[in-house]
Parts: C-alpha cells; sequence; structure tokens
C-alpha cells in the first residue's frame, strides 16, 4: 500500500496523467505534496513533494477560458503533465503553496513556430 506524503488535503479530483500512455486517477494536492494515483494500479501513482516543484506550467486558450493542461516542471526529475476535471480549481489549490511567479503560461503553437524561424534565421546570418 502507498503511503501518503500529505498530513492535509487541500484538494482531490478526477485526473488524467500523460505520462507515456494517459493514465486515469485522482490528483491529490496537500501540504507537502503533489499526488497523482491511478485508479486501477495501485502501484501507479506520482508524488512530488513541494520543495522538488521548480515550476508549474499552463497551457492557456482563449485568453484564460479554458486550461487543457498543465506540467509540473520539477528541479531533478523532468516535466509530468496532468489533467483534472477542473484545472482552474487545481491550480489555485496548487497556487497556496507554490508562489505565483512560479506558475507561468505555456508557449503557445505559433510562439513555438515563431522561435523556430527565428533560430534558423540567425544560424543563417551568422554563417555569412
Amino acid at each position: 500500500m502507498v503511503q501518503s506524503l500529505n498530513t492535509k488535503v487541500d484538494l482531490t479530483i478526477q485526473a488524467t496523467s500523460y505520462l507515456g500512455m494517459a493514465n486515469y486517477g485522482k490528483v491529490m494536492v496537500g501540504d507537502q505534496a503533489f499526488e497523482f494515483y491511478n485508479e486501477k494500479n495501485l502501484k501507479d501513482y506520482i508524488q512530488i513533494p513541494w520543495e522538488e516543484v521548480d515550476y508549474v506550467m499552463a497551457s492557456v486558450m482563449f485568453k484564460g477560458k479554458w486550461l487543457p493542461r498543465f506540467a509540473i516542471v520539477t528541479k531533478k526529475n523532468g516535466n509530468f503533465t496532468f489533467s483534472t476535471r477542473d484545472n482552474k480549481k487545481t491550480l489555485r489549490a496548487i497556487n497556496q503553496y507554490i508562489p505565483s511567479d512560479r506558475l507561468v503560461k505555456s508557449l503557445s503553437f505559433f510562439q513555438v513556430i515563431g522561435r523556430g524561424f527565428k533560430g534558423i534565421f540567425n544560424k543563417l546570418k551568422s554563417a555569412l
């Protein structure tokens, strides 16, 4: 049986983890950690202590009216992408433990494409 890191739970909500294949389960936001537990496989879980979280990226669409998913970027272990039933509510609960300057918007599709073209043109310009 998995032991939770939290002593007090602020939010428990249905969620999807996008680590590899999509896994369905529950997200638990508590005073010590962010936790995801798979509903079918009890051995499949993710526990991220708040000290390990570097920042949280949210995918924002339609000027903040829809947040399809968010990613937690850790200091050592990489990115973990999640989506919950109510992502705004989840991010508000996370904001109690992570400062607001660590909650950032992810780049849009066109920003990524634009940066790619800028990089190509800068390489060509420096080669000439």
